[in-house]
């Protein structure tokens, strides 16, 4: 099926024929027709898969004008990352449209946000953080809401975003078609879904854990981190088609000491983002590995699912994720959009059970490759490699019978012994003589 099979009209099929799309995905063909019909929606696919055009095709064809421009459309997206894309993509489909809109996220200026609105938006893409302000605050009018979208609907569970979700869901009206997004359904979601959805229809593009189809799998086993920090390097200079590298690590701080690691190698070549870094620096990142003045950008799990960049040559995983589905997710960054990609993953002896348990995920054995012979294998190992001795807390218990007095003597005052005495024993020792009653 084409584009222009689907019920587009003219402006949006010409949007199309610009962005040099001409088969829609799975994902995108089976949402629409559904989306057009006013069902609510729950879509399970895979990251890579077309979601965000899924809902915005037919969300945007079903808009009509209004003089007032209160937004009509909500999209809930966990990480500002994906605010800054999903807007990316509203602006390219309604080019020849009377469309406008807006993101809405925390760290910056609330004020800009509330004056975009109030000038007049049809559709707001916002955290669930920030989303509340605005609703609390009054800056956007629920009567308006229409269509509310919610997008990684697993990743703003995890995030911890629940309780701001329901108060939420529970501040829009009754009256609106929902459309739901996520790579898995867990039972807090179908909880949600039971008191807040309207008999949603669910469509599954592929199977949560399929490898995807564009994506060449290799996994390197080494021993230790150091090891994989010689096999990184070696590869960043003997490759010489890693030119747009996408480096995952487990943690902030592996992320700035990898960076760091490379940087003198390098220069001008490297980026690195996670949540610690300042939004600016966040952006600045991301827009100079899209436009390619960056040959790597080092990321964090955080934002595995927000950055959509095209023509990322190679994923490589540092760590073996221990959560299956973040490996999905991390090398759905490569091999979109119908091209090739490739994904490394270094696993070393104390990840093979995470190793075991993607390749169960995905019921698919990742092919291993054989070290490079130049590539040194290190001895030296990190804190968290190092076998933990733990030293036996022996006592040297006292029998009873071995236990002696305390280290100092008693005070006098509490050398008193307990005696039972009678009343008029007790008045002659205060007194002197036997207390007599007065006549």
């Amino acid at each position: 099926m084409s584009f222009k099979e689907l019920n587009l009209n003219s402006a949006l099929l010409n949007a199309i024929n610009d962005l040099g799309f001409t088969q829609p995905t799975t994902i995108q063909h089976k949402v629409f027709s559904e989306v057009m019909a006013g069902k609510d929606i729950v879509g399970l696919a895979q990251t890579g898969t077309g979601k965000t055009l899924a809902y915005l095709l037919p969300l945007l064809r079903m808009w009509t004008y209004q003089k007032n421009k209160t937004p009509q459309i909500l999209v809930l997206v966990p990480t500002r990352e994906l605010v800054t894309q999903v807007l990316e993509e509203v602006e390219k489909l309604s080019k020849y449209m009377n469309f406008s809109a807006t993101g809405a996220y925390g760290g910056t200026n609330i004020k800009t946000q509330m004056m975009a609105i109030l000038n007049g938006v049809d559709l707001v893409v916002a955290t669930p953080g920030r989303l509340i302000d605005l609703l609390l605050n009054g800056t956007i009018k629920t009567k308006g809401i229409k269509k509310l979208v919610i997008d990684e609907m697993d990743e703003i569970m995890n995030l911890g975003f629940r309780t701001q979700l329901n108060n939420i869901l529970d501040l829009l009206p009754p009256k609106r078609q929902n459309l739901l997004f996520s790579a898995t359904i867990t039972d807090e979601v179908e909880q949600l879904l039971d008191v807040y959805f309207n008999n949603p229809v669910k469509i599954e593009a592929a199977p949560m854990g399929t490898p995807l189809e564009n994506i060449t799998q290799i996994c390197y086993e080494v021993p230790n981190f150091n090891t994989k920090v010689n096999l990184l390097k070696y590869l960043l200079a003997n490759d010489s088609e890693m030119n747009k590298v996408l480096i995952f690590t487990a943690t902030k701080t592996l992320a700035d000491e990898i960076y760091e690691l490379l940087l003198t190698e390098l220069p001008d070549e490297i980026g690195v983002i996670h949540s610690n870094k300042a939004q600016n620096a966040r952006f600045l990142a991301v827009n100079r590995f899209k436009e390619g003045s960056y040959k790597i950008l080092i990321a964090t799990d955080l934002v595995a699912r927000g950055i959509d960049i095209s023509e990322v040559s190679h994923v490589i995983n540092l760590d073996t994720p221990q959560i299956p589905e973040n490996y999905i997710h991390r090398i759905g960054r490569t091999g979109r959009a119908d091209k090739k990609g490739i994904a490394i993953t270094f696993t070393s002896v104390f990840e093979m059970e995470s190793k075991d348990e993607i390749e169960h995920l995905m019921n698919f054995t990742i092919p291993v490759k054989a070290l490079p012979e130049t590539v040194e294998i290190s001895d030296v190992l990190i804190a968290d490699e190092k076998p933990r001795i733990v030293m036996p807390n022996y006592k040297n218990k006292k029998s009873s019978e071995e236990v002696g007095p305390a280290f100092h003597e008693k005070k006098a005052k509490n050398k008193k012994v307990n005696q039972n005495m009678r009343r008029s024993e007790a008045l002659r020792a205060k007194y002197g003589k036997p207390k007599t009653k007065r006549k």
